[in-house]
């Protein structure tokens, strides 16, 4: 059983007259933090008022009487007017609210879906030999194979034909290495280009690599065609070389970090991400953050390995506290930075509480299984890249369609309440139930939830609302 973190941190949820109402509250880089779950709305508090909001929860009637026990410089109007300011939260919906959206639940799954982004397996081949790699040396568990030209352009008609009326649409070059099949990947392009005004649609298209095929040209063509860079880099030097090594065991760090930092000043420090992975071998990731802020790159992403619990590099039970305490490290480095004038952005601590995405995605997710597919090489559908190669989740091919809609539907209803262990978790509106896949691959089911998952995105939560509650101080 997975520890949880600790910290200072707790739930209040309820269920009233069979509504369920839902905050959670913690502290974390001296600020006081409420959240209204089901509301979304943020409070920054000081310690009077976060404990007063527990008492009110408990019994209204006592508050008054419990807090000024708590606190004895507290005088009867300053109590009353702090009451007052809660029972105002609570009237306008932004503390203690209900529960509006699994009302909506049942039209959201049945809502019409289109398929609006494809994750082309551009190469089943790599040219590095990546220690947590999941796709097994890039092949996925097969043969290795490169994309043919045919193969991608029937992908973006499959895509077009069934996208809708929707005109934005996304395709991510994946692999492997997708930069083993470059000359294809620039032919895709054009062909998704040639096909944008006649069909009224826009490609936004994405490149993943290693950075070992990286050269000017493809920095160049990346600039004028891709709306996004994904540079896969784990920080350090010693740590990048022994978790994403040459086949003949040398590392790559030397070779790709010149590169990537080419790649990303071209790109003006804007629509890329220096993307890492950390292990059961740096828990002290935010090391490698660092280190990659410190090298110049202004957009990071170093995520959690997902793995067997038997491998080696995989996160332990007891690796979780000491990872946690590296996102708070993290957090409050980046607020330093920030207010030096030097800052940075990190994925995973990027949150938009005025806006954000719609309510669909808040409840489902990315949308894997209905509106974004993965193609191989040969032209094969699955729900997400990670389900590739397994064949209980082939859903059909870009030439006959989708066959097994049996699938695609169990995904469309695979949410935030389709997850028993969702229902009582404070960032479920944040992660909107987390990965699919993991939960598959973990506990054998897309309704289930990846435990470790789940306790490092809950973290990562309470730190990006730490970061918007400071900036809101400058």
């Amino acid at each position: 059983m997975v520890k949880p973190y600790a910290g200072s941190a707790n739930e209040l949820s309820f269920s009233c007259k069979g509504i369920w109402i839902m905050i959670h509250k913690f502290k974390n880089n001296g600020y006081n933090i409420v959240l209204d779950v089901n509301s979304g709305s943020v409070h920054v508090v000081d310690d009077i008022a976060y404990d007063a909001i527990s008492l009110y929860e408990e019994n209204p009637d006592t508050v008054k009487s419990e807090i000024m026990k708590l606190y004895k410089e507290l005088n009867e109007n300053d109590a009353d007017e702090l009451i007052q300011d809660i029972e105002s939260l609570e009237e306008s919906g932004e503390l203690f609210s209900e529960d509006i959206y699994e009302d909506y639940i049942d039209e959201i799954a049945d809502r019409q879906t289109v398929v609006k982004a494809l994750c082309l397996h551009i190469a089943h081949d790599c040219n590095l030999s990546c220690r947590y790699c999941f796709a097994g040396k890039g092949e996925y568990n097969g043969e290795s194979a490169l994309m043919s030209l045919d193969v991608g352009k029937r992908a973006l008609d499959f895509l077009v034909e069934n996208s809708g009326n929707r005109r934005n649409l996304e395709v991510d070059f994946f692999g492997g290495e997708p930069l083993m099949n470059f000359e294809v990947v620039k032919d895709i392009v054009a062909y998704g280009r040639s096909l944008e005004e006649k069909y009224n649609k826009k490609f936004r298209f994405t490149l993943t690599t290693n950075g070992v095929l990286l050269n000017d040209d493809v920095i160049e063509f990346a600039g004028r065609e891709m709306s996004n860079l994904v540079l896969s880099i784990d920080g350090r030097k010693e740590l990048h070389d022994y978790m994403r090594p040459f086949r003949s065991g040398a590392g790559s760090y030397e070779l790709i970090l010149p590169k990537f930092k080419k790649a990303a000043d071209a790109r003006h420090q804007t629509d890329y991400y220096a993307r890492g992975t950390f292990t059961h071998f740096n828990t002290d990731f935010d090391k490698d953050v660092l280190h990659l802020a410190d090298l110049g790159f202004k957009q990071i992403s170093v995520e959690p390995v997902v793995a067997k619990p038997t491998e080696d590099y995989a996160i332990k039970d007891e690796d979780i506290a000491a990872i946690c305490e590296a996102y708070d490290r993290l957090a409050a480095e980046m607020l330093k930075r920030e207010k030096e004038g030097n800052g940075f952005n990190f994925f995973h601590f990027m949150i938009d509480l005025t806006g954000g995405p719609c309510v669909a995605k808040r409840l489902s997710g990315c949308g894997s299984g209905t509106e974004y597919l993965a193609v191989t090489p040969w032209g094969d559908l699955y729900p997400c890249h990670q389900f590739v190669g397994n064949e209980d989740f082939l859903l059909g091919n870009i030439y006959d369609g989708i066959k097994r809609t049996d699938i695609c539907s169990s995904f469309k209803k695979c949410n935030v309440y389709s997850k028993p262990k969702c229902k009582d978790c404070f960032a479920k509106f944040f992660c909107s139930g987390g990965c699919a896949a993991n939960a598959y691959n973990f506990e054998g089911d897309i309704n289930e939830s990846y435990e470790t998952g789940c306790i490092l995105e809950r973290k990562r939560v309470e730190c990006a609302l730490m970061l918007q509650a400071a900036r809101a101080d400058y």
